[in-house]
This record gives C-alpha cells, sequence and structure tokens, in this order.
C-alpha cells in the first residue's frame, strides 16, 4: 500500500512535475493540489494535463491553471456514510478525507478498501494468554502468528479494510513487544495510539481512560478474534435500529435427540419432536455511541456485560447482531490449531 501522499502535489508545482507523479501512481493516477498548508485547493488528472496541452499549456507551466477547483471529498469524523456508497457506486475511486480545517489527512482508494466507515477501534489487547502457555510465555497472544500474520494483525486489517483509520490499542502483558510491531501505523496508512492498563481493567474498563475519539461511534472488540464480518453491513444496522450499543452475537444450535414435552402442573400440554434450539453468544465484538462511555467508571474494572446491564437500566437500546459468517476465539492450543487450518481457505483481509 502507497502512502496517501503520493497523490499529494503542491499548488504551483510545474505540469512536467505532476506528469512524472501521475506515471508513478499509474492506475490510480489522480493528484490532489494542496496549499503549502496542506489544504486542499483541486485535482489533476491525466484528462486534465492532456485537455491543458491542447489548450496551448507546456509542461513548464503551474498545474495551477489546469486544475479541477472543486474535487470530491469526505469530512473526518463527519460524513454520511450514506455519500461513500454513493461515491463508490458511482465509481468514484480515489477521494481526499479533509479535517475541519480542510487539511487533506487521508486519501481513500476504494480499490483496496470496501468502506469509509465512521469510526474509531479500540482493540483489546492487554490479555495474559493463560490458556495458550506456553506459547505465551514470552510472545502476547495477539502477536502469536496464524499463517504468515499475528491474529492481532488479521483484525486489524480487516477492520481497515473497511476504511476505519484510528485505532486504540489496549496493552498490558508484554505490551512493549505489541508497540513495537504495529508502531503507529503509518505504513498501513492509519493512526494507533495504545492504551497502557496498569492494573486489569475488565473487557472495557480501559476505554474510559481514552477522551480524544475522532468519531461519534466506537467499535470495541477483543484482540484474539478471526473473522470476516462484514463491519459496514453492522454499521448500517446499527444506524437503521437507531441503537445506542450492538454486540455481534455468535448463533448456536442445540438439537435434542428426543421429543421435548411442555407440561403445565403434570399435564401435557404440548411436545416437539426432537427439536433445534438456537441460542446466541456473546461475539466480543462491541459498536456503541460515542455517548455511551461516560457510562464506564474511571479507573475501574469493569466488564462489556456489566456495561450493558447498566445500560438496559437507564433505557438505552442495546441490541444483537447475529452474525452469518466466520468467527473464532482463538482462546486454546485447539482454537489455535483450528486457526492454522482455516486460515488457508478463508479470506480474512
Amino acid at each position: 500500500m502507497i502512502s496517501f501522499t503520493k497523490h499529494l502535489l503542491k499548488k504551483g508545482s510545474t505540469v512536467k512535475e505532476a506528469l512524472t507523479q501521475l506515471d508513478i501512481l499509474a492506475k490510480d493516477a489522480i493528484l490532489f493540489i494542496v496549499d503549502n498548508e496542506n489544504k486542499l485547493v483541486g485535482s489533476l488528472t491525466d484528462g486534465d494535463v492532456r485537455r491543458g496541452l491542447l489548450k496551448g499549456f507546456s509542461i513548464d507551466n503551474k498545474v495551477n491553471d489546469i486544475i479541477q477547483p472543486k474535487p470530491r471529498f469526505l469530512r473526518k469524523g463527519e460524513h454520511d456514510l450514506s455519500k461513500v456508497i454513493e461515491y463508490r457506486e458511482n465509481n468514484f475511486r480515489i477521494i481526499p478525507i479533509l479535517d475541519k480545517a480542510n487539511h487533506v489527512v487521508n486519501v481513500i482508494n476504494f480499490r483496496e478498501i470496501k468502506s469509509y466507515l465512521p469510526v474509531d477501534a479500540v482493540i483489546m489487547a492487554g490479555g495474559r494468554g493463560e490458556r495458550l502457555k506456553p506459547l505465551t510465555d514470552s510472545t502476547p497472544k495477539p502477536l502469536l502468528k496464524v499463517g504468515d500474520k499475528p491474529i492481532l494483525e488479521h483484525h486489524l486489517n480487516r477492520l481497515a479494510l473497511y476504511g476505519i483509520d484510528d485505532f486504540w490499542i489496549t496493552v498490558n502483558y508484554l505490551g512493549k513487544q505489541i508497540e513495537k510491531y504495529f508502531g503507529n501505523g503509518k505504513d498501513k496508512n492509519i493512526s494507533i495510539k495504545y492504551v497502557l492498563e496498569n492494573k486489569p481493567l475488565g473487557t472495557i474498563g480501559s476505554v474510559s481512560k481514552i477522551n480524544d475519539f475522532e468519531h461519534e461511534y466506537v467499535l470495541v472488540t477483543n484482540s484474539d478474534l478471526l473473522t470476516n464480518l462484514d463491519y459496514e453491513h453492522f454499521f448500517l444496522d446499527f444506524i437503521k435500529q437507531e441503537a445506542d450499543f450492538a454486540v455481534v452475537t455468535i448463533p448456536y444450535q442445540v438439537n435434542v435427540p428426543y421429543a421435548v414435552l411442555e407440561t403445565n402442573n403434570g399435564h401435557i400440554i404440548d411436545f416437539k419432536e426432537k427439536p433445534t434450539y438456537t441460542y446466541y453468544s456473546n461475539g466480543g465484538i462491541y459498536l456503541m455511541k460515542r455517548d455511551v462511555i461516560k457510562h464506564i467508571p474511571e479507573n475501574t474494572f469493569y466488564n462489556t456485560t456489566d456495561l450493558m446491564e447498566q445500560l438496559i437500566k437507564v433505557g438505552k437500546k442495546v441490541i444483537s447482531y447475529p452474525l452469518a459468517g466466520y468467527w473464532l476465539d482463538i482462546g486454546s492450543h485447539d482454537e489455535y490449531e483450528k486457526a492454522q487450518k482455516d486460515i488457508q481457505q478463508i479470506k480474512f483481509d
């Protein structure tokens, strides 16, 4: 993946300089012209250069005279996902992302990503991985490899595939190894910040330590999951249902090999022959409005189930999102071995 800065060119550059940069970009040939403060001024394509040359401009002219002055863009933290879908479906592949002051802070390419979700992602990676000992004696569980990449990298890449580019990774046990491996995320065109748990804070307690989220929606997930969840569909369902909090749930079917009788005061009133019951378990992936985080007590051991109970108690809308795809919690040696086999057949990122 090339750095998004390859799509940027300073105002006042020559047409020749632009052509050189467009040639490097090849099939992704579009430039976004910025001023000295990196604010968006316009866009430039091969077609714009060609039309300029036909009008008599030379390759030594400044690009200022041939740029398109009103390019499409998305506003970081404020954009509507419907606009993302509209751009994508109308084949506008490469879009600049602007902050509130019109600085270009990213450039997305729908040839490389599926969506651009207005979401911050918090990945909980502070656990000790006791059940995977001795593998985790000197390596944190999120860095154990599945195929050719660590568990956490598969998970992070899947989230980034949906345009999530603001990440927070909570660390504790051997956390320095995780920080060293992923760094600040610049090589993936994302931002990664780290939240240190000085003591165990449960499955969501450390989220209360983050006070500078970029977006109104926050996704919190365990780090040791392998899944092909469609995060865009998850987000759209959340919006459609006007939810405050959503949890990905994993369906489990229980087949009873006998007839099940329904009784009332000893009288049989109905029965089902060898029925199948479907139950749903917590999948460790949550989407919430940012405002929900104020219900998490600071510096306190607090689990996600505690938060859900509290939200229900105060009348917030908490919903289930049953997962139709693949999901595996890599918490044991058997599950780790299964992940090594599944990675050969299922595409996760």
